[in-house]
């Protein structure tokens, strides 16, 4: 055998052995088609986001006022603009300055009227439509985070929608069964605050109902206060509401990390969360000039406890109690460690499948396939007698290839995905036919065997590379573009026009030179 022939069997051998190993021992993952599970469409209610922007501007340009003593100015925030009213004559200059420098995506409008000049500060168009953008990305990542941390095996999460953003997430996850507790998952906000309460305990609660919190204030609750719902009452369900500041001493973007504990005290199942360097420095610094009052812990606008502080506390740590049950406390520490939405989630679409669809899907692929493959050996046979041995081998190891890849990548075959592999079978013998019919005519010029085998393959080397890498390309668009199982299809057509490659044009002309490397055929059974 010759060394450059020997070298093309021995390399065409370890692939398929290779693959022969991959396939038994990965698993090629089932899609939502064939298994089952969830499919929810999303939509991010990115106003929220905006709305939250908005706050979080009005507590800065208070905060950056009152640095610069400018006293007896109200900060509101008005629709989708910042107002800042009633400032002085002699500090209207200065606020007008300040905003100059504050942000190029804001503009601000002046009007004076009786000595006192009102500021109107607007968020630019582009920067509210790339806040828009930023929301529905960060709530995709942190979706995918509390999907993946569940343990679902290759979800598919993508962003959707029409319109000037798209604000739609598309989730599909195979093999879920429990739907209703990967739906909270899912769509719980988890927005997490420490905040302090009122100092004093006449005003600070807990009160009966919200009027009565705001009737403490003589029925003008202050604007850097807020009354929120108190949910950690010594009687469970009792309605409860406590007047805390709308600013947060500490987020939950200073979180590092939640999980599950024990109250060793009660028993009850309760959540622990550490926090990172920033976030003990303000914790630190928050319960050092606060010593005597309460510090709520803030879940989504609730308040879940509110501990006294007695002295300055340097620790990372803090726990949320209540009444969890072990699965609802472990579901919180997985929600607040993959992060806090930026807006909530509401559901325009909800289905279930479920598995015997799946079932029945994968029967019928498998006999559509055997049989596509049982029709084209016959006709290879049939047409070109022994040399379609040849195009049979190459088409059970491009098969092979195909299903190796897919179980080493992990990838998920759904049913788009059979259509794949089928369509696959049709262009792998479509090459090998290109080569035969090359080879017949270089025959009836009268050449040998062993010349028209190798004027075969060079002259449609060519043809079977560019046919293939244009189906390539539109495989790829369809993968970059499509959604679930359109990918599914563009994997599954992709890897095996690359097989094809292989085998076509290195496994086949393998094979025809084992077969004449040591006899002087005079016919060939083509």
């Amino acid at each position: 055998m010759k060394k450059k022939l020997q070298y093309r069997f021995l390399a065409t051998a370890a692939v398929a052995v290779l693959c022969g190993v991959l396939l038994y021992t990965q698993q090629i993952n089932l899609g939502l088609d064939l298994q089952g599970g969830m499919h929810l469409v999303l939509q991010v209610e990115t106003e929220e986001a905006l709305q939250a922007e908005m706050d979080q501007t009005r507590d800065r340009m208070e905060s950056d006022l009152r640095e610069r003593n400018i006293e007896g100015a109200q900060v509101r925030v008005v629709e989708r603009r910042v107002e800042i009213l009633g400032v002085g004559a002699e500090d209207a200059g200065a606020v007008a300055l300040y905003l100059d420098g504050y942000a190029p995506a804001w503009s601000y409008t002046r009007r004076t009227r009786e000595g006192r000049t009102d500021f109107s500060v607007q968020m630019a168009v582009a920067y509210r439509r790339q806040l828009a953008t930023q929301s529905v990305e960060q709530a995709k990542r942190i979706v995918t985070r509390r999907v993946d941390e569940y343990g679902v095996a290759e979800p598919t999460i993508t962003v959707y929608g029409s319109g000037e953003v798209q604000d739609q997430i598309i989730v599909e996850l195979p093999g879920i069964d429990d739907f209703d507790r990967v739906k909270d998952l899912i769509g719980r906000t988890a927005r997490l605050d420490l905040k302090l309460t009122h100092p004093e305990p006449v005003r600070r609660g807990p009160f009966p109902t919200r009027e009565d919190a705001v009737q403490a204030f003589g029925g003008q609750l202050p604007a850097e206060y807020e009354v929120l719902p108190y949910q950690d009452r010594t009687v469970p369900g009792e309605p409860g509401y406590m007047v805390v500041r709308r600013a947060a001493s500490v987020t939950g973007q200073h979180l590092r990390n939640a999980r599950r504990s024990q109250d060793s005290f009660t028993g009850r199942a309760e959540v622990v969360f550490f926090l990172n360097a920033q976030g003990v420095e303000l914790f630190s610094q928050t319960t050092a000039e606060n010593v005597n009052n309460q510090l709520a812990i803030v879940l989504d606008g609730a308040i879940r406890s509110a501990p006294n502080i007695t002295e300055r506390i340097g620790g990372d740590s803090a726990r949320i109690t209540g009444h969890f049950t072990p699965q609802e406390a472990d579901d919180l520490a997985l929600i607040l460690r993959s992060g806090a939405l930026p807006a909530r989630l509401r559901i325009l679409e909800e289905r279930s499948v479920g598995p015997s669809l799946g079932r029945d899907s994968i029967v019928r692929g498998v006999y559509a396939s055997a049989l596509g493959m049982t029709l084209v050996v016959l006709g290879m046979l049939v047409f070109y007698r022994l040399a379609g041995i040849n195009a049979i081998v190459c088409l059970t190891l491009n098969l092979l290839i195909l299903m190796g890849i897919l179980a080493y990548f992990r990838a998920t075959l759904t049913l788009p995905g059979i259509a794949g592999i089928i369509l696959t079978i049709g262009m792998a013998v479509d090459a090998n036919i290109l080569i035969f019919e090359r080879i017949k005519e270089e025959l009836r010029l009268g050449k040998t065997v062993k010349a028209a085998v190798e004027a075969g393959f060079q002259r449609v080397f060519s043809t079977i590379i560019d046919t293939n890498i244009t189906t390539l390309v539109a495989a790829l668009f369809l993968f970059q573009f499509g959604t679930g199982p359109i990918r599914g299809f563009a994997i599954t057509l992709a890897v095996g026009l690359l097989a094809n490659i292989f085998t076509a044009t290195f496994v086949s002309r393998t094979l025809f030179g084992l077969f004449l490397q040591h006899r002087e055929t005079v016919r060939l059974s083509i």
